[in-house]
């Protein structure tokens, strides 16, 4: 059995649809089949999920949000037109539109979780209807009646232990199931949505729920590359790697997956495969537990911007018990997260996404660490990127940082920091924003396309 994701721009149009829909009957394992909502048809085109959100936001300042619902009405009418899908499932969907728009809005976190669900759901309602009308036996099946049970978190709901079990019986419906992603219920029955591409976390879940033989992931590019192919022209395609390393290219910028999406899957031990929708015979990239280091220390460079640095010295400072818990508590008080924590003996610098500081509060958080830390020194520098280098490979291999370091510095970018995780599967390095793509393409060269003499 195969749970099979497809995202937005695979679901975009009647023709995208068309395509989904040979490569799901084209394997009988496909049984379970998990959707986004409709996605960009063209770059200046607006997601589905983008015009619920601005339509939402619209009801909560008591504004008329019907432009927006029209226009999402639009997409789902213009896809069964193609398709000759019959005009009940957009009835459908219309009604549930209103609905969901009428209800409760004295929570506005809530409601905002309650319509941008709608994308998936009622896409999953014309996929199946689509399905149907092709002579295939589909249902669409609802989060909630599956037993897809989820913390009462808007905007980041975290999948509920129970679920899995429930979510097994799945296996003993007939047919295909065509399950909305991005969304579950929470205990009292809400509706509450995974963080932004959340569906790629609800295929995970529902590939270790039912126990999967494997996890396809359909998305829009042949394979997952060894580096921004925006910043690299023609890099290479990655044809494997373990879900340690696709977690950290996923979290360091590489956006073809969730960050959160392996999880489930990993702790089943279920492989998942990335593929494309619009070349389906492409070889794909497989995401396993374990892999043959064939290809070098390095299996992929991710890179991403808008980070900032604490940096605080003060002599011996190694010497004073709890220093750093109390600069870490600072920082909680003011709801802020950090990424890195670089150390030496008398300084430390923490590593955050900027956009956490809101009018005023960098000025304060100086303050408070000068009068309750002491330091000698305390700055906080701004416009970092952030460069991963990952790969199994290094841990076994010698000279890795050496290499990186010296391809940066023949670039002539300056390293404002350097962390290697204690699992030695990544080494991280701060550049400024500026020297971003300079630094990327230097490490490819150096791990990708330099020819290594034997």
């Amino acid at each position: 059995m195969k749970v099979v994701k497809f995202g937005g721009s695979s679901l975009a149009s009647g023709k995208q649809l068309e395509k989904v829909f040979q490569i799901v009957v084209s394997d009988p394992g496909r049984r379970v089949v998990v959707v986004s909502a409709p996605g960009k048809r063209f770059s200046n085109d607006e997601k589905v999920t983008d015009l619920l959100i601005e339509g939402a936001e619209l009801a909560l300042k008591n504004k008329n949000p019907q432009d927006k619902i029209n226009a999402v009405l639009e997409r789902y009418a213009l896809i069964a037109e193609e398709l000759d899908i019959p005009n009940e499932i957009i009835d459908e969907i219309k009604q549930d539109l209103q609905e969901r728009f009428a209800s409760d809005k004295s929570n506005p976190d809530r409601f905002m979780d309650l319509i941008k669900a709608s994308g998936e759901d009622n896409n999953a309602k014309l996929v199946a209807a689509f399905f149907r009308k092709m002579g295939v036996e589909a249902q669409y099946v609802n989060p909630k009646d599956a037993g897809l049970i989820v913390t009462p978190e808007p905007g980041n709901a975290q999948v509920l232990p129970e679920s899995y079990e429930q979510l097994f019986s799945l296996r003993e419906k007939s047919g295909i199931i065509v399950f909305p992603g991005f969304f579950g219920y929470s205990r009292d029955g809400e509706v509450y949505t995974f963080s932004r591409s959340g569906s790629d976390v609800t295929g995970s879940i529902l590939a270790n729920g039912v126990k999967a033989d494997l996890y396809e992931n359909f998305t829009d590019v042949d394979a997952v590359y060894t580096v921004n192919p925006f910043i690299v022209e023609k890099p290479k395609e990655i044809k494997e790697l373990t879900y340690r390393e696709m977690r950290e290219l996923s979290y360091a910028g590489f956006t073809v997956l969730h960050d959160e999406a392996l999880v489930p899957a990993f702790r089943a031990g279920i492989p998942v495969h990335i593929k494309n929708t619009n070349n389906p015979s492409a070889q794909g990239t497989r995401i396993v537990n374990q892999r043959d280091n064939t290809n070098g220390p390095v299996v992929g460079i991710a890179s991403d911007e808008g980070f900032c640095s604490i940096y605080v010295s003060k002599y011996l400072m190694n010497r004073e018990i709890g220093y750093g818990r109390k600069l870490l508590a600072i920082l909680e008080d003011y709801g802020l997260s950090y990424e890195h924590i670089p150390s030496g003996i008398d300084d430390l610098s923490i590593i955050l996404k900027e956009d956490q500081f809101g009018p005023g509060v960098e000025e304060e958080i100086i303050a408070r660490i000068q009068n309750e830390l002491d330091p000698d020194h305390v700055v906080i520098e701004h416009s970092l990127a952030l460069i991963m280098v990952v790969g199994e490979g290094m841990r076994h291999n010698i000279g890795t940082t050496a290499r990186a370091s010296k391809a940066l510095a023949d670039s002539h970018v300056n390293i404002e920091m350097i962390n290697q995780g204690s699992s030695e599967v990544s080494m991280m390095f701060g550049v400024k924003e500026v020297d971003e793509k300079k630094a990327v393409q230097a490490l490819y060269n150096e791990f990708f396309a330099k020819v290594t003499v034997q």
